[in-house]
């Protein structure tokens, strides 16, 4: 952040301006290699800091809840809604606050901000880092999860026992040393369960315990889901691409002086976010509580689904938007020229606040179904999957773009995406991923059909833990003491 504020305020580091008419269609001060490549630097090193902390911070927040305590273990299932929210009251900021300030203060400003912002989360980062619960480090989840892939690889043709206690398995007192459960032996991707037969030598990449093995397949589990969340975040991208180019041929006036910047457009994503968040884990889950029985109200997977719902009608309604804001472009004879089109910015409202309840259904459960289904010890990594996905959605939606664009100008038809909205057939894109949302709905169900809830997968948390009451009455204690001092 302190490269990317230098890269906009030293003059050495950007090109001149324009002068007083910026606007001037002759001006072009091309950026130079050096410019370009602080630029482009600063941006690289803001994603490798962002991969770092995002899949963890979040997971750090959710540790901190002791799973021995009743009261903490009910408090949890709130976690990522209020985690969500704080995250959203920040974009909040972003989208007004600081468009504001970029497009009417300047530059400088506008990333000098968010940088001392940043500085100071650090510091009270670090400075709460001893009264944290620190869970002990167990390795790397890759090597855990490769040496499993290639023990059961080299075990292909070793037939499985008829007893799963005849698997290869770690005694109870090794886990309650690292403070962690064993998990129990399931029917589910049997062919992995090979690498813990004990046949040939007892290396780490001949021979892994049932619950390493366990672990690997509750990995490999979620990654079907983690497909199916592809084209939704596809859809978030949207939100700050086309939706806001949309916003930019609308007329964006309120009042005689102030025009809407079409950027904080998204701010109506982000408060429709927030109230939802509220809603739900307020009223709405109170009042499902009651009816289901399921402390979270309703199940991770169908949150995701009633989420994955309003993406087909959002993409549907920002269809029928776009063809009525055709229609008046012809009527005003405002194709050829790209024109503003005399309606107001707010008829793209409706699909921005229904992104906003889309997030809080799929995005809070999507975070929140990877850290919960991921076993212990790999919790950064389930919480990775949520973040792989939005990075993902983002690719793709570039891809789809430029792939329809190039397919429907062919044989000379006149495209669906250029340069001039009012020329361009965004509604015909735009029911394109309707179609396509729908399509990856059914994808979602399907899997759904199929995916076997950890809390279902074993009982054997259940029963690894009588045991453990029976066989090490101090194990509650010893963990509980290892979980709350790290």
């Amino acid at each position: 952040m302190c490269l990317l504020t230098m890269a906009v305020s030293l003059h050495s580091l950007r090109p001149p301006p324009c002068g007083a008419n910026t606007a001037d269609p002759n001006c072009h001060h091309k950026a130079t290699s050096l410019q370009l490549g602080v630029f482009f630097c600063a941006l690289y090193i803001l994603t490798v800091g962002t991969g770092g902390t995002k899949p963890n911070i979040s997971t750090i927040g959710a540790d901190q809840f002791d799973e021995f305590d009743p009261k903490e273990r009910a408090h949890k299932l709130s976690f990522f809604n209020w985690w969500m929210f704080s995250i959203f009251f920040g974009t909040l900021f972003a989208n007004t606050v600081l468009v504001y300030i970029q497009d009417n203060v300047g530059w400088t400003l506008g990333y000098a901000l968010p940088t001392l912002g940043l500085a100071i989360s650090i510091a009270i980062f670090v400075a709460g880092t001893p009264f944290y619960r620190h869970k002990l480090p167990s390795g790397s989840p890759f090597t855990k999860m490769a040496r499993v892939l290639v023990a059961a690889a080299r075990k292909w043709r070793v037939t499985l026992p008829n007893d799963p206690k005849g698997l290869h398995e770690l005694d109870l007192e090794e886990y309650a040393k690292n403070g962690r459960f064993r998990i129990d032996s399931t029917p589910n991707l049997r062919f992995l369960s090979k690498a813990a037969v004990k046949a040939g030598p007892t290396t780490p990449w001949v021979l892994c315990s049932v619950t390493q093995v366990e672990e690997t397949k509750r990995m490999l589990q979620m990654i079907p889901i983690l497909f199916a969340t592809f084209i939704p975040s596809t859809m978030v991208a949207q939100v700050n691409t086309l939706f806001v180019k949309q916003g930019n041929t609308l007329n964006r006036h309120i009042g005689p002086h102030f025009q809407i910047p079409p950027a904080s457009l998204a701010a109506f994503v982000t408060i429709s976010m927030l109230i939802s968040v509220v809603i739900y884990d307020r009223y709405f889950v109170p009042l499902m509580r009651r009816w289901t029985k399921n402390p979270r109200g309703i199940s991770l997977l169908r949150r995701m689904a009633v989420g994955l719902v309003i993406h087909i009608f959002i993409m549907m309604i920002a269809s029928l938007t776009e063809r009525h804001r055709l229609r008046v472009a012809r009527e005003h004879g405002l194709v050829k020229n790209g024109g503003k089109v005399p309606l107001t910015i707010f008829i793209l409202l409706p699909q921005f606040l229904l992104m906003g309840v889309a997030d809080a259904f799929l995005e809070v459960a999507k975070i929140e179904f990877f850290y919960d289904q991921a076993p212990e010890g790999m919790k950064s990594l389930g919480t990775s999957y949520s973040m792989t996905s939005l990075g993902v959605g983002n690719f793709l939606s570039s891809f789809l773009l430029s792939t329809v664009s190039h397919i429907t100008e062919k044989h000379g038809h006149t495209g669906w995406i250029l340069n001039n909205l009012n020329a361009s057939r965004l509604d015909y894109y735009y029911a394109f991923f309707a179609t396509l949302n729908f399509l990856n709905f059914i994808f979602f169900l399907l899997v759904c059909r199929f995916y076997v809830y950890r809390a279902e997968n074993s009982e054997s948390d259940t029963t690894v833990r009588e045991e453990e009451a029976v066989q090490m009455p101090t194990l509650r204690n010893h963990a509980h003491e290892l979980y709350s001092n790290g």
